[in-house]
């Protein structure tokens, strides 16, 4: 069986950020959304699920960070051209977020950062191996 990451991300607002996920690409798994939390697929084996902030404090006893201030992870993501990684950040900042910093090009890879409506960090990139 194929190993799988789910994400689990504190949102402010579920509809707004579920809206964010969709227009990037992300798939929602209606069996597993309600008022609290959804389930948003990006592949069959990448998963990020949306929690509203009681539904995410169930599952630990810290505080949520203050994506405002703090970075605590930085979710990077491979995809398979340049051209999509320039494709996923721009639609990113067509619905809203920002490029918390400059693209990286190093030749074999390009590297691509926003930051989603919640703050939490996000990386896009090729590498031609």
């Amino acid at each position: 069986m194929a190993k799988k990451i789910f994400i689990n991300l504190p949102v402010a607002d579920l509809q707004k950020a579920m809206t964010f996920y969709t227009s990037l690409g992300f798939i929602n798994n209606p069996k597993f959304t309600n008022e609290e939390a959804a389930w948003m697929t990006l592949s069959d084996e990448i998963y990020v699920m949306l929690l509203t902030h009681p539904k995410f404090k169930e599952f630990t006893k810290k505080e949520i960070a203050n994506t405002n201030t703090t970075a605590s992870v930085i979710n990077s993501l491979s995809l398979d051209s340049r051209e999509e990684v320039v494709e996923i950040v721009e639609k990113a900042i067509k619905a809203g977020c920002v490029a918390y910093s400059e693209a990286k090009d190093y030749g074999f890879m390009l590297q691509r950062s926003f930051e989603d409506l919640d703050g939490h960090l996000w990386e896009a990139f090729f590498m031609d191996m």
